[in-house]
């Protein structure tokens, strides 16, 4: 076993995820929870043993060398420090939790620890809540309302492929075939996939594009990519209030699977890894609902009641 201090294995685990294609935000997003939590258990290690209560500012005096293996019971402690301080929804905590994992399944692996505390742990039940979205009428009528082509295309783009942000910015003219009608794109994981993409909207990014053969679909300033804070100005100057990027990209995979009845299409198009990622998105629609109800359930009255 080789055991070793966080000042040893946080550097490595940032290579381990670089080597694994994560971008450099999602790594520093990790790391960041991370540190919170060394420093939380230096603390917790370097202080009166009988002293119950922390606070943020108390992190700035902390360090990092200090042990990697920690049970169930320290984590829970260090979790229980975060939300006595601040309000986290439900999936924030998720997240944090998911963080932590993957770090000891890391040190596990490398025989730094003896076993991951984290499946001890037990995670704040989330509520179900549905997502907003738009459906396929109100997504046309969002497009007409939007004069300025750019802006027009960058939304018709993530509808018409279920792209999401960080994939439409590194789109580039040679990702694009207009023979087959597909685009190329970058995923997560740094995972390359084909998606779909309708005449029409080709038409016009073939139009938007113009003489340019080089260089990204969307140049922004300086002629590099467009940047997905950009992308998100654009939704909130024309979209209605709650639409963002990643609610459209949810309005392609419920009009897809409406249509289809196929999940497995549905995650490969959106660069999903699991089928359960993928579920979060669907959901039938209403008047079907309605429409299969009518139409099925003896009660409704229509046939089957009287075939009992």
């Amino acid at each position: 076993m080789e055991n070793g201090y966080f000042s040893e294995w946080l550097p490595r685990y940032r290579h381990y995820l670089r080597m694994r294609n994560y971008s450099e935000r999602t790594i520093d997003s990790y790391e960041a929870v991370l540190r919170r939590l060394v420093h939380y258990l230096w603390l917790r290690g370097n202080t009166d043993p009988y002293r119950v209560v922390f606070y943020w500012k108390d992190l700035a005096s902390a360090r990092t060398d200090t042990p990697v293996e920690a049970d169930t019971m320290l984590i829970t402690d260090f979790l229980s420090f975060l939300t006595s301080l601040r309000t986290y929804r439900p999936s924030t905590i998720h997240r944090i939790i998911s963080t932590i994992s993957s770090f000891y399944r890391f040190l596990t692996a490398q025989h730094a620890v003896p076993q991951n505390p984290i499946p001890g742990i037990e995670r704040p039940r989330m509520k179900e809540k549905e997502l907003v979205y738009l459906k396929h009428s109100q997504v046309l009528e969002l497009l007409a309302s939007i004069t300025d082509l750019r802006d027009r295309l960058v939304i018709r783009t993530i509808y018409a492929t279920g792209v999401r942000v960080s994939e439409l910015c590194s789109i580039t003219f040679d990702d694009i075939n207009f023979a087959s009608q597909t685009i190329r794109v970058k995923g997560k994981g740094g995972k390359i996939r084909i998606v779909f993409i309708d005449p029409e909207t080709l038409e016009e990014l073939r139009g938007f594009i113009g003489d340019r053969t080089t260089g990204p679909l969307f140049p922004g300033q300086s002629g590099r990519p467009v940047s997905a804070r950009t992308v998100q100005m654009i939704f909130r100057k024309y979209a209605p209030a709650g639409i963002t990027p990643h609610k459209l990209r949810h309005s392609y995979a419920s009009e897809l699977y409406t249509r289809s009845h196929n999940l497995r299409v549905v995650q490969e198009n959106l660069g999903h890894s699991s089928l359960k990622t993928t579920e979060i998105y669907l959901h039938t629609d209403l008047d079907e609902r309605k429409k299969v109800y009518r139409e099925f359930f003896p009660l409704s009255g229509n046939g089957d009641e009287q075939k009992k």
